[in-house]
């Protein structure tokens, strides 16, 4: 049985447990960086295949009993949770290996990454202490409470403990066993995702507006706090050899728990504009946009600098501040959940087209604001909306069941992907 659901409750460890888990978390990350760079010295083997988990796990049992004082750190970290770190960089290199996930190659986790402790759901237990409260028994560390917001809903499959700028959490991916709904018969609609206009749905007359995810009180704090980092980090390259100060981590820690209360109301809007959209809809059109291309630097080269850099950057901040990607991800199985389908449309003119008559023209768009008027018909309105009418009809028009990611093939272009083309990326069966 698959996981098919995540569930994600707030953690309160004690002290003791928060040392532990702050402990595990720099082991993972190192066994992780060991792992990648031991794959990439080997490198592919004579037939073709890639070092899997199930060689490097006995590696690490090896490792883990002939530990002396410079890796005795493995032997801190459960076994279960370094065999599941071994297995995630295995579906690491499977996605680099896919042509049709977006995914390049694993990289090495810096000590700012987040803190991540997987665990199978084997080495688990979860009860429940009353209506808001349960634990779950983690290996090595013991019962570890977290705050019950919502039912489990199903058989704890894994689990993951992370860490981010707001305390600890523990993330269960369940198995539900629920399958995909009937079509719900609903009409269906067209969304327009932009940066001024969150969203824009073709069957209503007034946008969706994302309230802004920092207040100008917390904006200009993080401003504040930005500026402190710049001052300590270069304090501490000059006479510090290059180490943090305990000072600079404590101003790291709260930029960290600013981004992290910002991602949480970016996610609170996102999840409750796309569960209304699934629900209420037969069917959603959307772009089928690339995001990565759409937020690319405008730095250009030393030879051929670029321009109007910083108002490009500013651009990519608002876009990756909506989240298109995100809510195309939750579209995705939520359309699923609640009988819809997704229908991703070419994102080509749909701004520009006319929804009266159909005309596509360039001229329908005046200046850089939000109005829409066609030069052939003379049709006036805002063009957000009319964007999202163009997209509903070309969603009628593709027809059928769509609700699958349409990525396109990623281009061959580093010199790590072209490494595994032609590789063989069957990973082995286990011991």
């Amino acid at each position: 049985m698959k996981a098919d659901r995540g569930r994600k409750y707030r953690a309160y460890p004690t002290p003791e447990q928060e040392e532990v888990l702050t402990g595990w978390g720099h082991d993972a990350r190192a066994l992780w960086n060991l792992a990648l760079e031991h794959r990439m010295m080997v490198g592919r083997k004579h037939d073709g295949t890639w070092v899997w988990s199930t060689e490097q796990s006995l590696l690490l049992t090896q490792v883990r009993n002939d530990a002396d004082d410079t890796v005795n750190w493995l032997s801190d970290l459960p076994a279960k949770a370094g065999q599941q770190v071994l297995r995630r960089l295995d579906q690491a290199f499977l996605n680099m290996a896919n042509p049709d996930h977006p995914a390049g190659h694993p990289e090495f986790k810096r000590r700012s990454s987040a803190m991540s402790i997987p665990f199978p759901g084997q080495a688990l237990h979860v009860r429940k202490l009353n209506r808001h409260w349960a634990e779950v028994r983690v290996p090595k560390l013991g019962w570890l409470r977290f705050r019950l917001s919502r039912a489990l809903g199903g058989a704890v499959r894994n689990c993951t403990v992370v860490r981010d700028g707001q305390g600890w959490h523990v993330c269960f991916g369940i198995h539900t066993g629920v399958v995909d709904a009937a079509p719900n018969g609903k009409s269906g609609c067209g969304v327009d995702f932009g940066v001024a206009v969150s969203a824009y749905v073709s069957t209503e007359d007034e946008p969706r507006l994302m309230r802004p995810t920092l207040t100008p009180g917390e904006q200009q704090r993080l401003r504040g706090l930005e500026q402190r980092k710049a001052r300590q980090i270069k304090h501490a390259k000059r006479h510090n050899g290059g180490r943090y100060s305990k000072r600079l981590r404590k101003t790291l820690a709260q930029i960290a728990d600013l981004k992290a209360r910002q991602a949480r109301r970016r996610l609170d809007f996102t999840h409750k504009l796309t569960t209304d959209l699934a629900k209420n809809h037969g069917f959603v059109g959307i772009e089928d946009l690339r995001v990565t291309s759409m937020t690319a630097t405008a730095k250009g080269t030393v030879v051929e600098p670029g321009a109007r850099v910083q108002q490009k950057a500013a651009l990519n901040r608002a876009i990756l501040d909506n989240i298109p990607g995100e809510r195309r991800r939750q579209l995705e199985y939520k359309t699923r959940q609640y009988g819809s389908e997704l229908r991703p449309v070419p994102p080509h003119g749909t701004s520009q087209t006319c929804p009266s008559c159909g005309e596509r023209d360039p001229r329908n768009r005046v200046g850089c604001g939000r109005e829409f008027a066609c030069v052939h018909c003379g049709f006036t309105g805002h063009a957000d909306k009319s964007a999202s009418i163009e997209i509903e009809a070309r969603a009628r028009r593709m027809g059928g069941t769509v609700t699958k990611s349409t990525r396109r093939p990623r281009k061959e272009s580093s010199r790590h992907r072209t490494t595994v083309a032609g590789a063989r990326v069957n990973q082995p069966s286990a011991a």
